[in-house]
Parts: C-alpha cells; sequence; structure tokens
C-alpha cells in the first residue's frame, strides 16, 4: 500500500470529494504533460538519464549548471496504488510535490530526480514490474540505479559535492543514497518515512519485504548533516515515524527532526520552502 492509498483512506466527506476530484485526471500522459509544463514556466527542461535498467526523467534549468555543490530533489512513492486491493498501472504523482520544490530552490545548480517508471513518455518499459513502485520500491535495484543517475548528474555539473532532497518515500530512497555516497554533504526529507518497518507497523501495512529500511543505515548516516520535517497533522507519515528514525542514533548523533504545526502530507510545503532551506544549503552553493 502506498501514500496515495493511506490519504485516500483517511479523508472522509468533503475532504475525499476534493481528492478525487483533483486525480480524476489519471492518464499518465497528461500527468507528464502538466509536470513540462510547470517546469517549462520556470525555465526548466527534461532530459531521460538510462541508469541501471531504467530510464530516469530528470528536470534541470535549461540553462548549462556548473558548481562545486548540486542539490538533488527526489520524487516521492507517486500513485503507486489506485485501492487496498488494487496496484497503479502507472506510479508518476498526480502531485509532484518534490518537483514543485526544486522550482523553488533558492540558488546554485539543482536538479530533480524522478522514480523509476515514473513519468515515462507512451507505455512502460519491460523493466517497469509493479513491485518497483510497491514491496520494492526501495530495494537495492532501485537504490543503485538512482546512485548511478546521481553520478551522471555530478559529472555533468562538475560537481564535488552533493545535498540530497527527498519528499515523502524520495526521502527513504534519499537517505539510502547518502548511506552509500561518500559525497553528501547535507540530506534534507519533507514528509518522509525514514523508518520504513516503524511506519509499516504505525500505518497497519504489510512489510516492505522487497525494500531497505533506511533506519537500518543509522552508523552510516551519522557521519551526514542531516535535517528532517513533519507535519503535526500528517496522517500518511506521523511525527512518530521520524521520532523512531532518531532514536536509532547515538544521543549525541540524533539527526533534527522539526515537527511543523498546521502542516499535512502534501500540504503546505511549497509555499514557504525557499525561506525554510536556504539557512541550511552549504556555503559556495
Amino acid at each position: 500500500m502506498s501514500f496515495d492509498h493511506i490519504i485516500e483512506r483517511s479523508r472522509t466527506g468533503m475532504l475525499l470529494g476534493a481528492l478525487l476530484a483533483g486525480c480524476a485526471v489519471v492518464d499518465p500522459s497528461v500527468r507528464l504533460q502538466q509536470a513540462d509544463a510547470l517546469a517549462g514556466a520556470a525555465g526548466w527542461a527534461r532530459h531521460t538519464l538510462p541508469s541501471g535498467g531504467f530510464d530516469l526523467a530528470v528536470w534541470s534549468p535549461a540553462a548549462a549548471q556548473r558548481s562545486a555543490t548540486l542539490t538533488v530533489y527526489v520524487e516521492g512513492d507517486g500513485h503507486a496504488w489506485l485501492s487496498a486491493g488494487t496496484v497503479s498501472p502507472d506510479p508518476t504523482p498526480v502531485q509532484p510535490v518534490a518537483l514543485q520544490l526544486a522550482l523553488r530552490h533558492p540558488g546554485g545548480a539543482v536538479a530533480y530526480l524522478a522514480r523509476p517508471c515514473q513519468f515515462q513518455a507512451g507505455a512502460l518499459p519491460a523493466a517497469c514490474r509493479s513491485a518497483v513502485w510497491t514491496d520494492a520500491r526501495y530495494s537495492p535495484h532501485v537504490i543503485d540505479s538512482m546512485n548511478a543517475a546521481l553520478d551522471r548528474l555530478m559529472a555533468r555539473n562538475g560537481a564535488r559535492r552533493l545535498v540530497l532532497v527527498g519528499y515523502s518515500g524520495g526521502g527513504a530512497v534519499a537517505a539510502l543514497l547518502a548511506a552509500r555516497r561518500a559525497d553528501v554533504v547535507l540530506l534534507l526529507t519533507v514528509a518522509a518515512n525514514l523508518d520504513t518497518v516503524a511506519w509499516a507497523r504505525l500505518q497497519h501495512l504489510s512489510p516492505l519485504a522487497g525494500s531497505l529500511n533506511p533506519a537500518d543505515y543509522a552508523a552510516q548516516l551519522a557521519r551526514v548533516p542531516q535535517h528532517h520535517w513533519v507535519g503535526a497533522d500528517d496522517k500518511v507519515v506521523p511525527p512518530a515515524v521520524l521520532a523512531s528514525y532518531a532514536a536509532r542514533f547515538p544521543a549525541g548523533a540524533r539527526p533534527r527532526v522539526t515537527v511543523v504545526p498546521g502542516y499535512g502530507h502534501a500540504c503546505c510545503w511549497q509555499a514557504g520552502w525557499a525561506a525554510m532551506v536556504t539557512p541550511l544549503l552549504p556555503s559556495g552553493e
């Protein structure tokens, strides 16, 4: 079960009606066109990175970027489930929150990296089995492909340092990437399920049997500067999930977790994002 399904399950009445109306356009090609339009309005262009058997969608500013530091935003799990028992045929997000955040990045070299099988032009390739966006969404294969894509983005921008920003399930991916890389100077997440075992237990979901759990890599992540935000009203990833993740670290090395009053899972990170992130970015961005 994905974040999308928990959202659908948890809302009733007018809120549920509004959500269903907002998701009425489910055609993946339309979602791709909408993302292209959103990014294009900011002067960003899309390209594809073949990586680890997947063709990963990337948006970045059309003008060339050369910088010592590259910030990469990683998208959430997307539209993974249609209902409790029905897997979505395409995981492309209806609302690409990480893309919206990336477009508000305050400066410096930046790129947005979609997850495997999201934002594909045409039919999904054979590598896009449903496990890629369900039980195995954080599998070694998925993380390997994302990691190889980061290597190519770093080389393209001439960067030596990497800032990773992940939204929702993209935060789990970003943490798993940071755990295996030596060039990550900052890890930032928004509404991320960083302890997937605690998250599944809390939400009464089946364990993600084919996936890695970021909380199991606390020893490797203890060396990475981090800041994590979660909404006080988030019913998809409650603050307790972040508390469980932080508790896996030694007392003197626990990452900072900020619980934001009045915020939920998708609302309202975009509006104030630049002000939130600017003080944390490394100098020379």
